[in-house]
């Protein structure tokens, strides 16, 4: 049986972890053995976009051992832990002879969740139904950051009874930017603001995202504008 290593992130696991179950049941049903290293902790990126260099490197060499001693791919419902792992850990090891190959075999592993099972298990139909209109938002580091867009769409092309509704504006940041959110919130709240506007304008009651940071941003500004829709993860659906 394949064994995948299952990272989860810091916000699913902390908020939710309704997510990373449903990862769990649908690589179950697909056959896939599904691992969790217990010592996984954050992937540094907080660290590493706020330029604290020297901690981002201490977390990624913790999660680089941890990783070291498993086996099989790395799937994480996450482009921007993605990311992380497979351009800036690299980036946080260039020159350095140990570091580096043992962080560029740990990119090598890595897969964002409907990035693996699209491509590596060529899976585009999961057999998942939903009743209505559905819309996608790309998050910044799955679209740009690991150039995934085709497999989410492909995926939530093939659930039986929805309709994929195109977003406005899609490829526009949400304005979490993780850090940058916390550095800039005035233009952080703006972009949040158009976000709703074009989810409102698209009429689907659902928006489906592929990472957590996301998801938290855009649904915390529609309940504080008590809106109606709702922010799922394409996991859930």
């Amino acid at each position: 049986m394949t064994q995948v290593q299952l990272f989860v992130t810091c916000l699913v696991d902390s908020f939710f972890p309704q997510t990373g179950e449903a990862v769990v049941d649908i690589l179950h049903r697909l056959g896939i053995d599904v691992d969790f290293a217990p010592d996984q902790t954050c992937c540094g990126q907080p660290q590493f976009n706020a330029g604290l260099r020297k901690d981002a490197r201490a977390i990624a060499e913790h999660t680089i051992r941890t990783f070291e001693n498993t086996t099989g791919d790395i799937v994480t419902p996450s482009g921007s832990c993605a990311h992380m792992f497979r351009h800036n850990y690299p980036e946080i090891f260039e020159g350095d002879s140990l570091w580096l190959p043992r962080a560029k075999a740990l990119a090598e592993r890595t897969y964002e969740f409907t990035e693996y099972l699209v491509d590596k298990l060529n899976v585009t139909d999961l057999g998942a139904t939903w009743d209505g209109p559905i819309t996608y938002h790309p998050s910044c580091h799955t679209l740009r950051g690991i150039n995934v867009d085709r497999q989410p769409r492909e995926l939530l092309a093939n659930v039986k009874g929805a309709t994929l509704v195109e977003l406005p504006q899609a490829e526009e940041c949400c304005g979490f930017g993780g850090i940058m959110s916390v550095e800039h919130p005035e233009l952080s709240a703006e972009w949040l603001k158009r976000k709703i506007s074009n989810l409102e304008m698209s009429q689907a009651p659902v928006l489906v995202v592929t990472d957590a940071g996301c998801r938290m941003h855009i649904a915390g500004g529609l309940n504080r504008q008590k809106k109606s829709q709702r922010v799922m993860h394409i996991a859930e659906v």
